[in-house]
């Protein structure tokens, strides 16, 4: 005969219904705690250049430099000036003292030697503003010239990000914006490096993007080890303060 089926135990629990924080998810990309563009005060030749794209930056690094030549001749130029104004200067005072010339005429002297002083001061800055250095530490995110080539003043031709800590940005609607504030935490994760980091919201827009109606919040994460950097994707997520019913069990 057959034998019947053995009894099954089952363990019975009641069903509950919970209110919990829902999570706000978007998606968000990384940049440096501080981002500086650089470029030269005076024009020239490039003909140094410290670092390639991604290596790191100490501050107070020299990071490039320009060829110096035309601005040590003028440097020179100006320096002989101001001695002959401080020669000529000199003889005249005396000759003042004594009133064998008039105000007027050492007054023109006198300007005369603050001009020359002012050229020697612009000239020893031209010269020094050949050499550009880092303002910060970090990493250098842009290279924007090469050695030899002839840039004019003022183009932003590097880029250093400070990344021991990073921010990630992220659009949240404008319907969750209520719902998160200064120092809530949030999980990211950076799919590149396949890590989950945990950080908290440091900043949230006060303007809307216009055509999303989202608002940009920022997360600050560590860096200690510089794996996370400037450009990368991440998804953030949020839990809000709105509450959202759902039925439970309990999880064993």
């Amino acid at each position: 005969t057959d034998q019947p089926n053995p009894p099954i135990p089952v363990v019975v629990k009641q069903v509950e219904k919970i209110s919990v924080d829902q999570e706000i998810s978007v998606s968000g990309n990384i940049e440096g705690s501080k981002t500086v563009k650089l470029g030269f005060l005076v024009a020239g030749k490039v003909n140094y250049i410290a670092a390639s794209e991604g290596e790191p930056l100490e501050a107070g690094q020299l990071l490039a430099s320009l060829d110096p030549e035309n601005y040590k001749i003028a440097k020179e130029m100006a320096d002989v000036n101001l001695d002959q104004a401080q020669d000529e200067y000199d003889r005249l005072r005396i000759m003042h003292e004594r009133k064998s010339i008039s105000d007027g005429d050492f007054s023109k002297i006198s300007n005369a030697l603050k001009l020359a002083r002012a050229q020697q001061k612009l000239q020893n800055k031209n010269l020094a503003d050949t050499k550009l250095y880092s303002p910060i530490k970090g990493v250098l995110l842009k290279k924007g010239t090469e050695v030899g080539e002839i840039v004019a003043v003022g183009l932003p031709l590097f880029v250093v990000s400070d990344i021991d800590i990073v921010k990630v940005n992220g659009a949240v609607p404008e319907t969750d914006l209520q719902h998160i504030k200064i120092g809530s935490a949030a999980s990211v994760y950076i799919s590149s490096i396949d890590t989950t980091f945990s950080g908290k919201v440091m900043e949230i827009g006060s303007l809307a993007e216009p055509t999303t109606r989202s608002f940009i919040v920022k997360i600050e994460l560590k860096n200690p080890r510089s794996i996370i950097r400037p450009g990368m994707t991440a998804e953030i997520r949020m839990m809000s303060r709105r509450k959202m019913d759902m039925i439970a069990v309990p999880g064993e």
